[in-house]
């Protein structure tokens, strides 16, 4: 039998701010912190329809470092998950 899982509030506000500020979809969010898309969905509709949500737009210069930052955030996976490929490779290798 499956035990129901219970998160904070402030759980669910850091996840829909994920999905909100990061342009992902509610599905690769929800993919990404192991919680059901379904669930997500609801708590983002929640969000919204409560006025949690804001609704102004980024300026110019935070999109561009918004920008700037998905950037770095891709190039340091690649390098994190190219560095775990390396150590594993040098693991095999021990006698």
């Amino acid at each position: 039998m499956a035990t129901r899982r219970h998160f904070t509030q402030e759980y669910k506000d850091q996840a829909v701010s994920l999905v909100l500020d990061s342009g992902r979809t509610i599905a690769e969010v929800a993919k990404s912190i192991g919680v059901h898309e379904m669930t997500l969905g609801k708590w983002v509709k929640k969000a919204r329809e409560s006025g949690q949500v804001p609704d102004t737009d980024l300026s110019e210069p935070e999109r561009a470092e918004l920008e700037r930052l998905r950037k770095e955030n891709t190039t340091l996976r690649m390098e994190r998950d190219f560095a775990k490929k390396v150590a594993t490779w040098f693991a095999k290798e021990q006698p």
